[in-house]
């Protein structure tokens, strides 16, 4: 093993593979869920709801691929916010609080898959046993190389997308058959559709289209980043949102809206009208494909994150050393495992994860920000995409629209994660970033 932290990550991905891991990672598992409470506040018009969240996604997305052919380090967020604005306690916070998004992400996926596999077997599996399991499973494909990690993602990204794929070939008989701009619901009885509502459901649907911000943080070990790292990002949005709008409006189409907001597994009811044939524990097989998937990323972004502080300095040095052999950031890992397992095995994290998702929002803000900075920076060398600053400043606006409408209770926990996050950087007290 190295002992100096001398070795480098390896560059062996692809425009291709990077592809995947961005549509992966945006899609992730929750598409599966998310139609039902789209329907909900939105009823028939629920495209709309994806469509404003593709907009703003889409708006930050394009200044996160300018400031990725910028600056391709691994520690992505956090070394832009600190090349921007030169403090080190918001790249820090910035980057842990990126960091707890992925992790509380990482441990409900484990969670969930963890009960899809004890439903395959007629015997009882503690689940402890199955989530230690499972993350242990995790653990050694991020270790053992980032080639096997990419294929591994493929895998359960071509699973994911056979799925969705075959829910629009069956679906696309329906399309035409309901008024998509019927927005008709519970809290919505006239059906009108107002500013207001699109963007109380674009707040909801703006949170399935996060994950393409993980793509800067494997930034050391794509092939010719400048080029693929912006192109890859583009091209990941896209996908996943087209994949976003035909979903969303062939499922009002085969199914009421109303009995998609109360259904537990929208998609397979989806499928049980569409195409009765197909066996519906089937999709129970693809959802654990897909869970796995957005737990095996954030394994992945995670690492590497803590890789990339760790050479600003901003977290301990030793999270920078990368195996001789495998060439992958092996102390970074064993601290992800153990952080996972413990969430994991604490029980519910719904309320934390709810929050992670706000602070993201404070960060693609500040990020969006960002760019705006560096580019009215004199002798601040420029990327190989570039984009106006109406971009960065209409994606800043977007976030901060969106902060309005966070819930209570999720101010209140992620106050409390901040505040720990707080605690951290004044025991740690980093002095010198890259």
């Amino acid at each position: 093993m190295n002992t100096q932290g001398t070795t480098q990550l390896q560059r062996t991905i692809g425009l291709s593979a990077l592809v995947l891991f961005g549509v992966g990672d945006i899609l992730g598992a929750g598409i599966y869920g998310l139609v039902g409470k789209a329907a909900g506040e939105m009823g028939n018009a629920i495209w709309l709801a994806f469509f404003a969240s593709m907009i703003a996604a889409g708006l930050t997305g394009l200044s996160y691929a300018s400031l990725g052919s910028r600056y391709p380090v691994a520690s992505g967020a956090s070394f832009i916010t600190q090349k921007a604005y030169q403090r080190i306690w918001l790249s820090y916070g910035v980057g842990l609080a990126i960091l707890a998004s992925g992790l509380t992400s990482m441990a409900t996926a484990t969670r969930v898959f963890s009960g899809y596999f004890q439903g395959l077997f007629v015997f009882e599996i503690p689940l402890p046993v199955v989530i230690i399991g499972f993350s242990l499973a995790l653990a050694f494909i991020v270790f053992w190389g980032i080639k096997e990690s990419m294929w591994a993602n493929a895998v359960c990204t071509v699973i994911e997308l056979a799925g969705l794929a075959i829910i629009i070939f069956v679906g696309l008989k329906f399309v035409g058959s309901v008024d998509y701009l019927d927005a008709k619901t519970i809290s919505n009885p006239n059906g009108d559709i107002s500013f207001s509502i699109i963007l109380t459901g674009a707040v909801l649907t703006f949170y399935s289209f996060i994950g393409f911000e993980d793509m800067l943080n494997i930034a050391e070990e794509v092939k010719s980043p400048k080029i693929n790292l912006p192109l890859g990002l583009l091209l990941s949005v896209s996908i996943a949102s087209l994949i976003y709008m035909l979903i969303s409006i062939i499922a009002v189409s085969v199914v009421p809206s109303a009995e998609l907001a109360n259904s537990k597994q929208p998609l397979v009811d989806v499928m049980k009208v569409a195409a009765p044939w197909f066996p519906s524990s089937a999709y129970s097989v693809i959802a654990m494909f897909a869970v796995a998937n957005t737990a095996l990323l954030n394994f992945v972004m995670g690492s590497r994150l803590m890789y990339g502080m760790a050479k600003q300095k901003l977290l301990p040095m030793n999270l920078a050393k990368v195996h001789s052999t495998r060439q992958t950031p092996y102390i970074a890992t064993l601290t992800i495992l153990i952080i996972l397992l413990t969430l994991a095995l604490s029980g519910n994290i719904t309320s934390l994860a709810k929050s992670t998702s706000l602070l993201l929002l404070i960060c693609f803000f500040l990020v969006n920000v960002a760019l705006i900075i560096l580019k009215t920076r004199k002798n601040e060398p420029k990327g190989s995409f570039e984009v106006p600053t109406i971009i960065p400043l209409l994606g800043a606006s977007a976030c901060a629209g969106m902060l309005f409408f966070v819930q209570g209770p999720e101010i209140k926990t992620a106050a409390v994660i901040l505040s720990s996050i707080a605690v951290l950087y004044f025991v740690l007290k980093p002095k010198i970033s890259a």
